[in-house]
């Protein structure tokens, strides 16, 4: 068990009251998260694979000129991804869901962690890796292994591609339709690992803020949303995440 400075574990049983006296919590999660789980970030000069770059081949371009390249860049990353397992605040996202003290979970997160955690509500407003949707017909499914080789759609036969946002597409409208019912009901929103630039998820927590909402946030270091927020937590979501669950825990 980590032990907290006096500073942290003020903060961390605030954050429990908080939390407790919410009627509506709702999480939005990004990289940092999944970087505590060994996610390698696929962006910059981490995101150079071969002789390419992430920015370069997460297009509809890219899939369009060369969908055996792009397919085997995505089946280096899940075989990546597949070795990786939920890291504590992955897995007590789940177990609040499961107390019925969080009523959703936004993540920016491709990987899948948190529904391998266990949790359900869940928003992937980038996607899923582990997704594929047919670029002809309405087709959509999920693998449970790396691709071998580029997938094809079997009812049409065209070609599958990974169902995820790539760079120049928008969000699922129909997706974001939901997450705003979220953001217009919570009260409270719990951001975890994320940096609070991309868009627009990055405003998410603002929605909820601007309606005379809380924003508890925890980060390793500041971000744009940290002026906004009501807590700022330093310190990583994997140790973090338990030891409000601990307090809260000592509250009931």
């Amino acid at each position: 068990m980590t032990i907290l400075t006096d500073s942290m574990q003020d903060n961390v049983e605030r954050a429990a009251n908080l939390l407790r006296d919410a009627e509506h919590v709702i999480a939005l999660t990004g990289a940092g998260i999944s970087k505590e789980s060994n996610v390698p970030t696929f962006r910059g000069t981490d995101g150079l694979w071969r002789k390419y770059n992430a920015m370069d081949l997460a297009t509809p371009q890219a899939f369009n000129r060369n969908p055996d390249l792009v397919w085997e860049w995505y089946a280096w990353r899940q075989n990546l991804i597949a070795s990786c397992m939920p890291n504590p605040a992955h897995n007590t996202l789940a177990e609040w869901e499961r107390r019925g003290l969080l009523q959703a979970l936004i993540t920016q997160n491709v990987d899948g962690l948190h529904r391998r955690a266990g949790s359900e509500r869940v928003y992937e407003v980038h996607g899923n890796i582990w997704a594929v949707k047919c670029i002809s017909c309405d087709y959509r499914d999920r693998l449970h292994e790396p691709v071998q080789v580029t997938p094809r759609c079997p009812h049409c036969d065209e070609l599958l591609r990974p169902d995820v946002v790539w760079f120049g597409e928008s969000l699922d409208s129909e997706l974001l339709g939901h997450v705003y019912e979220e953001l217009n009901r919570a009260d409270l929103c719990l951001v975890v690992g994320t940096s609070a630039v991309v868009q627009p998820a990055a405003s998410f927590p603002l929605v909820i803020k601007n309606r005379g909402g809380i924003i508890i946030e925890v980060n390793v270091e500041p971000t744009p949303l940290t002026g906004a927020a009501d807590l700022h937590i330093d310190g990583k979501a994997g140790e973090v995440l338990p030891a409000i669950d601990r307090a809260l825990l000592s509250l009931s």
